[in-house]
This record gives structure tokens, sequence and C-alpha cells, in this order.
């Protein structure tokens, strides 16, 4: 399908700025929603997107942000949700309401936007919804009980939703980013070169993905560096 309005939930200076760059360069209007987008200027200059604040894990803010959406570029046909939350520590010392809110942003708000994403891609029999996990998602770490506890809801999520909603057109996909992502924050070491997961590689992969022929949909798509064990 040719895409038109995309969402990208969650966004911040690594992945979800790639993809803005990427669906802005080809033609696709993008907003851009965080909590805080006062951070997000200089990507919206660059891009033409716009960016919406929005609290990923309250009903009523997600359905307003998808609201203004519609009015200003058309429902989203593809919506990527990349917010997530965590806490580390030992079970035994994790404050119980930082876990909450954390599961609320990493898994509910991953819900309560997927769910306004379906609404408006069913009726159309089109769009995609595109989950980004973690390799918390796969296996739980020490010391990450809360991030693998929101990781492996959202990957339930996104499976239970691919076999929901894929005989209906919708394409849902999830990604297992098993390994770390470059940034400013954090280069590549001289020593290792590729051992950190390019975002703008991350998110070629995910434009394949919404480019696949409906006759060999992916649903969970895993990405990692070639030095990165598994």
């Amino acid at each position: 399908m040719a895409y038109r309005s995309a969402l990208i939930v969650g966004t911040g200076p690594g992945l979800s700025a790639s993809l803005a760059r990427l669906f802005a360069r080809n033609g696709i209007a993008v907003t851009v929603a965080a909590r805080r987008i006062d951070k997000l200027d200089s990507l919206c200059a660059e891009t033409g997107a716009v960016a919406h604040a929005c609290d990923a894990a309250d009903p009523a803010a997600v359905a307003a942000m998808f609201e203004a959406v519609d009015a200003r570029q058309g429902a989203p046909d593809v919506v990527v949700y990349n917010a997530s939350g965590r806490v580390r520590g030992a079970v035994v010392d994790l404050d119980p309401e930082a876990v909450r809110k954390g599961l609320e942003v990493t898994a509910f708000g991953a819900f309560l936007v997927s769910q306004q994403a379906a609404r408006r891609m069913l009726p159309a029999k089109q769009g995609a919804i595109l989950l980004s996990g973690a390799t918390a998602g796969v296996k739980g770490f020490a010391n990450s009980s809360s991030f693998a506890m929101g990781k492996f809801a959202l990957r339930g999520l996104a499976q239970s939703m691919a076999r929901e909603m894929s005989p209906q057109g919708v394409h849902v996909a999830h990604f297992v980013i098993d390994g770390g992502i470059r940034s400013d924050a954090r280069p590549v070491p001289n020593e290792a070169p590729d051992s950190l997961l390019d975002p703008d590689a991350i998110a070629e992969t995910y434009w394949h993905v919404m480019h696949q022929h409906r006759s060999a949909w992916s649903w969970e798509v895993e990405v990692r560096p070639w030095v990165e064990r598994f």
C-alpha cells in the first residue's frame, strides 16, 4: 500500500527520529509524539513533522492525539509505538509505584495506541501497526524484571493482534531490538566497529516490513549487531 500518514509515539533522538526522517523523505506526513516535545523542535524543522505532547498511558490523551492527527493529516495508516519505561534493581528493592508506571507506559500505552490505530485501519482493511520490542521481551535479565514484564506483555499484544487483524488486512509487526543502539551519547567503540545498532539501519528494516507482500508478512523480526550473542 502507499502510506500517507504516520504517527510515531515515544519519539526521541534515536530510532524514532530515523523513522521520521525516512517517512518524510518518502512523502509521508508525520506526527511525532512524546510526553515532552520541546526536545523535538529540530527534528520537526528537519522533517516537517508535527509534534504532539501525549501521555501514552492516558486513554483520554491518546484518543485526543489520534483525533488531532485525523484532523491534521488524515487517519494514520502506519503507527509506530516506541515508548517504554523501566526501573532497574532487584525485585525485593523495587518501588511498586515506579514499576506500575513503567508497565503502564510499556504495555498499557501500547494497547491504547494500538486500539485507536486499529479502529481506524480495520474499516479500511489496510495499515501497519509496528511495535518496538527489546531483548527483554524474549529473555528476562537479572535486576530488570519490570522492563521484562512490560516487553513480554508488548510481545504478547503484538502476537495476539497479528492473529486477529492480519486476516482483516492490517499488518501488525513486533521488532526485537537485540542490542544497544548507537547515539551521540553512546558512540560505537573504535575497536569494535558496527557493534551497536545503527538507528537508520533499524528504520530501513521497519520500512521493509511495512512493504512486505501480504502473502509473506512477518509478525516478528529480530535485529542485532553481527557480533551480538543470542
